[in-house]
């Protein structure tokens, strides 16, 4: 046998041979490093990342506050304004804004 073929049984009995534990670890540290590489990726792999993310979350809701409230002035702005021309409109139908008598 040539050596590649004889080092291919022995890590593959050695990766048998994981115990449970030994396995969740190399999983926990595989998951860590994909995480830092992941945020390091994004450019928020220095301390204040979870400040960072808190102020968008922030800036965020901020903003969907603002599109809520801009919906509904809107929305008082229409009914208001079909109120009152209904008010003017039965005004002048009823003869109450100085017409004619």
């Amino acid at each position: 046998m040539t050596e590649p073929e004889q080092q291919q049984p022995a890590l593959v009995e050695n990766m048998l041979l994981l115990r449970r534990d030994d396995f969740d670890e190399l999983l926990d540290r595989a998951a860590q490093r994909g995480a830092e590489r992941c945020l390091a990726h994004l450019g928020l792999e220095n301390g204040s990342a979870a400040r960072d993310i808190r102020e968008l979350r922030d800036l965020l809701d901020a903003w969907r506050d603002a599109r809520r409230t801009a919906w509904q002035t809107t929305i008082k702005v229409v009914t208001t304004g079909i109120l009152a021309a209904l008010l003017v409109g039965a005004a002048i139908k009823l003869k109450l804004m100085g017409g004619s008598q």
